[in-house]
């Protein structure tokens, strides 16, 4: 498996010969003008994960990647997208994606929910090899290999990361969704988590703009 981290939560995985990228969102950067794409995954519409200014341009360089999100996100870019609900099952070229999860993290109770579709993918081997939540704590009943693990978040404590890390216990967890602190200020989370995930769990954090080789 390789890993291209293009800041926040967006990441490019590339899979058993396919090139998938999560959420390409108002606060990542790089990849503009990327092509070859076989599918683009959105976990849900806020903007720091679907751009509405920089999304469409990345869909006509890519006509013929396959476009999944939410429900909700669906509905609304309308076109080739199409929802993906907790439970749906579908293949890219030789990785097979599950959706999960369904809701977006709680940000306030006086704030309406939103769908948030979290996807893992894998084959029939291992169908966690890799698994995005999105902003959501959503615990898949899979071993997972590679957590996209949420580090700072206007719904998240620290505290409440480090239980969701070892709740899933993956063998390596890569750091998305830290855009908004301050490249200073990550320390203090990824120390934490370094230092708190569980054992067998490696904390890995990836370079930007730069692909890493996970195996």
């Amino acid at each position: 498996m390789r890993l291209t981290h293009f800041g926040h939560s967006c990441v490019l995985v590339e899979l058993n010969g396919s090139k998938i990228l999560f959420d390409p969102g108002n606060f990542s950067h790089g990849f503009e003008g990327i092509t070859g794409l076989d599918a683009i995954l959105v976990t849900h519409q806020h903007p720091d994960h679907a751009d509405p200014a920089r999304l469409p341009a990345l869909v006509d360089a890519n006509p013929h990647a396959a476009l999944y999100c939410d429900p909700q996100t669906a509905a609304q870019l309308a076109g080739r997208w199409n929802g993906v609900r907790a439970g749906d099952t579908f293949t890219i070229g030789n990785v097979e994606v599950t959706g999960a999860g369904g809701d977006h993290a709680i940000i306030h109770p006086d704030l309406p929910m939103i769908d948030n579709t979290a996807f893992l993918l894998g084959d029939a081997v291992n169908p966690a090899q890799f698994f995005h939540p999105g902003d959501s704590l959503f615990v898949p009943e899979q071993t997972v290999d590679v957590l996209a693990l949420p580090a700072a978040a206007p719904w998240l404590k620290i505290s409440e990361a480090v239980d969701y890390l070892r709740a899933v216990a993956p063998r390596v967890a890569v750091p998305i969704h830290q855009g908004i602190i301050r490249d200073e200020a990550t320390g203090i989370f990824y120390g934490r988590y370094t230092d708190m995930a569980p054992a067998g769990t490696e904390f890995r954090v990836l370079g930007e703009e730069s692909s890493v080789e996970v195996s």
